[in-house]
């Protein structure tokens, strides 16, 4: 890792049970994970948007916190979901779950962690085929590739 930077795997829960299920907003969602991660602001691993949480593997340097980091990625949505989607409602529960992780076996596990969660969930029969998670965005870069 690189001096001064940390790695976090992340869990943020909708306000509403079904709030992200639908395509149109597990999209914007995994747009405000990229227009974050393409600015610098803190480098997105892998994701996960399921219907009423997202799960997150990220990486924040020494410039931010992990709390900034996620206030950025659901104030941002929140902020888009309102503007672009006309959604009044509350988006976020309040706070999230993190947790550190701190070598390469961690990494990977929370890595096949995100990838299995549709899997668990009984929405697909293999990561890469759940358009709402890096797994399946991998796929279709390997394939254009």
């Amino acid at each position: 890792m690189i001096a001064g930077t940390r790695t976090f795997f992340v869990t943020s829960k909708a306000y509403g049970a079904g709030l992200l299920q639908s395509q149109r907003m597990a999209e914007l969602l995994i747009d405000v994970l990229r227009s974050y991660d393409g600015s610098g602001k803190f480098k997105v691993h892998d994701f996960v948007v399921m219907a009423d949480h997202m799960h997150v593997l990220l990486t924040v340097d020494e410039s931010i916190t992990i709390e900034k980091a996620v206030q950025f990625i659901k104030g941002g949505f929140s902020f888009r979901v309102k503007k672009e989607l006309g959604y009044l409602g509350e988006v976020w529960q309040r706070g999230f779950s993190e947790v550190r992780v701190m070598d390469r076996q961690s990494f990977l596990q929370h890595r096949a962690y995100i990838d299995e969660n549709p899997v668990k969930a009984r929405l697909v029969d293999a990561a890469e085929k759940f358009p709402f998670g890096s797994a399946y965005f991998k796929k279709q870069k390997e394939r254009r590739g």
